[in-house]
């Protein structure tokens, strides 16, 4: 006899490994983050910045997937710790242009290693890092397609 699906037993849920394996690297980045002083939101907004050097905050938050209520004192913070400015865009004042500052330069020679840190954490080939990375940028667009 064959036990039917149950969509609402948590093993049967797409969700959960996901959110679970999300938790546990963010936790993984945490000691390597603390010898910077930035939390995980904060590291991959310097990413970003690393990236682009000054980009708006709209654009900016659709990057990182992260409104407005929560990216405003995530810059701020950032802000009084020297790391980045955000002056409003003289061509156009309802943008909001954040850009690095040396010192946010500079943070970047000592986040190069965390990377490889946290990747010695996973259990994962490279091969099977470059095949999750592709599901999950597969399920990111289709989330983006289905809330347009």
């Amino acid at each position: 006899m064959q036990i039917p699906y149950d969509p609402l037993k948590l093993d049967n849920q797409l969700c959960f490994p996901l959110y679970v394996c999300s938790k546990e690297i963010v936790k993984r980045y945490k000691p390597f983050l603390d010898e910077i002083g930035l939390t995980y939101t904060q590291y991959i907004t310097m990413m970003v910045l690393w990236e682009e050097k000054s980009i708006n905050v709209k654009s900016l938050g659709k990057r990182l997937y992260l409104d407005s209520g929560t990216l405003t004192p995530l810059l701020k913070k950032l802000e009084n710790q020297g790391l980045l400015n955000r002056e409003r865009d003289p061509k156009d004042e309802r943008n909001l242009i954040v850009t690095l500052t040396q010192k946010g330069v500079d943070l970047k020679k000592a986040a190069k290693g965390i990377p490889d840190k946290v990747r010695q954490c996973v259990q994962l080939s490279a091969k099977d890092i470059i095949k999750l990375y592709r599901i999950l940028h597969k399920i990111l667009d289709g989330i983006e397609e289905n809330s347009s």
